[in-house]
């Protein structure tokens, strides 16, 4: 019989994905990983998410394990993403913890148990061919993760399971509910896992010293203060003290951010200076391989967007130029471009320059 270990989080679809192996044969171990130190103030829910792991585990009759990642996360994840926000970037951490934790340390830690495969509760697909491992989609579009898993290697993918391939997010409640699951309900969680319910901007604050500055309109007019560069994004609405609308003209939005000047720069109305044309993005990587030097493809700029159709080209270094077939809104440095086919995830990169 063959050993799966099972990375189980807490939640509802590595419940279910441990359900599911078992129920094919394998032998399933449970995984739990604690990735970050709370504080008094945190309110990371980790505690509460190994009690459902133990509650699961003992359902379902199959052992769990903890184990301690915190010192690899703060040292290869949050780092750069406190590096990234000090460069006035936006970063998505959650590509980098599958990279660096799920698929670093973790998998080393679950060969270490016997694992013949690691398995996760991501919805996407893998197929092997010739030992060349490609990252298929979800059959769940509306939940698809291949996103998040755009960083992988070949090696990293050679001896993984995705036993949610197809099966849609209501079949997993269904599954869940059915079995009398304690999370067959319970919510999906969202963001960053280590800010979890707390105010973003409360926590930066604790590790990133706030820069004050001038907000002036496109045209260099004054019209408010920031404070601090680190906590606004392209496009943003909410949070900026400028008040409702201006002129009749509709909401303040971020446009862009002068680093050298340390000011924000915002408008209101027309939404199509908000529009680029292309990117260069660097840290690429192709799962297995780029189809050549110039392409064209669909490509993903934040997470929950619809692919959109770009012309990819290779510049060497590990980076590429992507020409969009449409204008694209609010494509933001520090996030991943993610590439795809009609079935695979083929990789992605992380976005540098922005062009209108």
């Amino acid at each position: 019989m063959k050993t799966v270990v099972l990375g189980m989080s807490g939640g509802v679809d590595s419940a279910v994905s441990a359900y599911l192996l078992k129920k094919q044969g394998y032998n399933v171990i449970a995984l739990f990983m604690h990735n970050w130190e709370e504080t008094d103030d945190g309110c990371c829910t980790a505690e509460q998410d190994f009690e459902d792991v133990k509650r699961v585990s003992d359902k379902l009759g199959i052992p769990y394990y903890s184990v301690n990642f915190a010192k690899q996360y703060r040292e290869r994840v949050f780092n750069y993403f406190l590096d990234e926000y000090a460069k006035g970037r936006t970063p998505n951490p959650d590509v980098l913890c599958n990279r660096e934790i799920k698929f670093g340390p973790f998998l080393e830690y679950a060969k270490a148990l016997g694992a013949d495969y690691v398995a996760t509760g991501h919805y996407c697909g893998i197929a092997h061919e010739n030992g060349v491992h490609y990252l298929l989609k979800a059959k769940d579009q509306s939940k698809d993760q291949t996103y998040f898993l755009n960083q992988l290697s070949q090696k990293q993918l050679e001896s993984v399971l995705f036993p949610l391939a197809n099966v849609e997010k209501s079949e997993v409640r269904r599954i869940a509910d059915e079995l009398g699951l304690v999370n067959a309900k319970k919510k999906d969680s969202t963001g960053i896992c280590f800010i979890g319910e707390r105010n973003f901007r409360n926590f930066l604050q604790n590790y990133l010293p706030n820069q004050p500055g001038e907000i002036v309109d496109i045209d260099g007019k004054r019209v408010g203060e920031h404070i601090g560069l680190m906590y606004y994004t392209l496009g943003q609405r909410r949070g900026l003290g400028l008040g409702g609308t201006q002129d009749g003209q509709g909401r303040w939005f971020v446009v862009d951010k002068d680093m050298q000047n340390n000011r924000l720069i915002v408008s209101h109305g027309d939404e199509s200076v908000l529009n680029s044309k292309s990117l260069v993005a660097s840290g690429v990587n192709w799962i297995p391989s780029p189809p050549s030097e110039k392409f064209s493809c669909k490509a993903k700029f934040r997470y929950r967007q619809s692919e959109q159709g770009v012309d990819v080209e290779l510049l060497g270094d590990g980076k590429v130029k992507v020409v969009f077939h449409e204008p694209q809104r609010a494509v933001t440095p520090g996030q991943f471009v993610v590439f795809y086919d009609e079935t695979r995830c083929l990789g992605g990169g992380t976005i540098d320059e922005v062009y209108k």
